[in-house]
Formats: C-alpha cells, structure tokens, sequence
C-alpha cells in the first residue's frame, strides 16, 4: 500500500508556506534569517591570543613610551631632561651603562642640578632611574661637593624624605643610598635634618629586606655624623645599636 503526500502552496503575507494534507504546517526559513544565521556564525569572536613575551624583554627594563597613546603626562625631571637641563646622557654599554657628562662635573652649578637628580630618584622608568642615582653619586664625588651641598641641605631632605616614603622598593633603596652618600660629603651638617628622615627609615626596618640595608645605612651615617648622630638616632629608632657601644 503506497501513501501519497500532498502538498498545497498558497502565500500568506508575502510569505510562502506549505500545507501538508495531514495538517501541519512547515515555514522554511526566509532569506533575511538565513542572512542572520550565517552573519553569526562568520561573525563569531576568535579567541584572544595572550602576547608571549620577548627575550629582550628579560635584559631591559622598564622603558618610558614616549608614542603611548594614553601616557601620562611626563614627570618635572622627565620634562627637564627631554629639554637638555640635565648636562648628561645615559651611554649605553655592553656590560654596564655610563653616564657621559657635556662638560666636568667639577663646572656643574649644584643648584639646582643636585636636587633636580634628587627628584628623579623618585622616577620608575629607564633611563631616568638610572640617570638621576648615577648623576646623584658623581656630583657629590667631585673636590668641592662639601661647600657646594652644605647650603642645599635645606631643599635636599624633603625630597630625599619623598624617596624614602615612596611605595616603591627601587626607590626607596636609591633614595637610602643618596641619603648615605650624602652624609659622607656633608658630615654632620646632616644632623640638624636627620630627624625629619628616620621616620621613614624606621618604618622600613620592620620589613626584613630592607633590616640589614637599613642597619648599615644607620652605621655609616653615625660614622660621618659623630657621637651627636647616635642621640638623634635613638630618639626616632630606640632599638639601634652604636657602633661605639
């Protein structure tokens, strides 16, 4: 026995519909839902590729974007050293950088250079890092750095104060460093400021990192600032041992 299906076409509406004799009704897609369903498909998110990244990216640091679109507005050193207020360059050598100065440092004004480099201590980006804490180092190294920072003292420790406050542990270490280095130029002139950075030092010495750094840095300050330095030490850091004691 053979069943035999059959069909009816009519519109409906503009669109085309067949009937079958059994009563169901099927609707084939139009040409605007077939339109949208490949749409989707083709149109499907591949899935995001993470960046790898680059061996050099392990032998440079971090490095201003100077083409950065969204980058932020660039520091008071950063603006100085892009405008040649900073009468050095960072050399860039096979083993370790340099810093190649325009004229001796012995010629340099120390203000306001010396607290120009004492604000980019502050600075997280390459070569600005480098340039302020190697700039920092040789000028106190020249003959006549003690007459010269002595009366700069005044404007010098707010910002060493700012470097030692910051969040960031690079900075805070370059900034212990330039406090170290300075007390051996200026001796114990330092002592009528020191107060006003122990604070910071002793926050720090809670964290078992900075505790051995800090306690050398302690020691090298009562050595260039006397048997005064050891009072004002133990007025804001009780628990510090002389080297004399």
């Amino acid at each position: 026995m053979k069943i035999i299906l059959c069909f009816e076409s009519f519109s409906i509406l503009g669109s085309n519909v067949l009937k079958m004799s059994s009563g169901i009704q099927i609707k084939p897609k139009t040409a605007v839902q077939k339109s949208k369903t490949s749409s989707a498909l083709s149109c499907s998110p591949e899935p995001a590729v993470k960046p790898q990244p680059k061996p050099s990216d392990k032998l440079n640091p971090k490095t201003i974007d100077p083409f950065g679109a969204y980058s932020r507005p660039p520091s008071a050193f950063a603006a100085i050293y892009a405008k040649g207020g900073i009468p050095c360059r960072l050399v860039h050598g096979s083993v370790k950088h340099r810093l190649q100065w325009e004229c001796l440092p012995e010629t340099v004004p120390f203000d306001p250079l010396l607290v120009t480099l004492a604000e980019g201590l502050r600075e997280t980006k390459h070569p600005y890092t480098f340039v302020s804490k190697e700039g920092f180092k040789e000028l106190l190294m020249v003959e006549s750095a003690t007459e010269k920072a002595i009366p700069l003292l005044p404007r010098l420790v707010p910002v060493l104060k700012a470097a030692l406050a910051h969040s960031d542990d690079e900075v805070f270490g370059r900034g212990l460093d330039a406090l170290v280095q300075l007390s051996a130029v200026v001796g114990p002139s330092l002592n009528d400021h020191l107060k006003h950075l122990l604070t910071n030092l002793s926050r720090r010495l809670m964290d078992k990192k900075f505790r051995e750094k800090i306690t050398i840095a302690l020691q090298k300050l009562e050595q260039c600032g006397g048997k005064a330095t050891v009072a004002i030490i133990k007025s804001k850091i009780p628990t510090y041992c002389s080297i004399s004691s």
